[in-house]
């Protein structure tokens, strides 16, 4: 019986440290540089559709590049917005990138909002957890 309940159990910390592993899944260590991927972290930052998702790479404590995830934003409004704000955060260093009021596209508000947003969200979450 002792040992039936000691696998149990042995079995129960298996279960929590592989699920404590999950949010890993949001930021990862790529070449040298940190991703944060805010498809499930930005899940409630939503464009004029639905939620656009966003790759963060960060590489000492300077954004390096935004990557576009496919969404179901309009392809017009998206890739506008996309084109305007694509090298806005190039360089910055997370911490002005939090507080940078960087400007977006007229015509693609929505779109525009939910990128900035998610960047915000992405840096912030590199700062808890790098």
């Amino acid at each position: 019986m002792k040992k039936i309940a000691m696998i149990c159990a042995a079995f129960a910390v298996v279960v929590l440290l592989t699920s404590a592993n999950k949010k890993d899944n949001i930021m990862v260590k790529e070449n040298g540089a940190y991703v944060v991927n805010t498809t499930e972290l930005g899940k409630n930052v939503k464009g004029y559709i639905d939620a656009t998702p966003l790759k963060v790479y960060i590489r000492k404590n300077k954004i390096e590049k935004i990557e576009f995830l496919p969404n179901q934003e309009t392809p017009k409004y998206w890739n506008a917005a996309k084109k305007h704000l694509q090298n806005k955060w190039d360089g910055m260093k997370v911490s002005e990138a939090k507080t940078a009021e960087v400007d977006g596209r007229t015509g693609a508000t929505f779109s525009s909002d939910a990128i900035k947003k998610n960047v915000k969200l992405a840096v912030e979450y590199y700062e808890k957890n790098k």
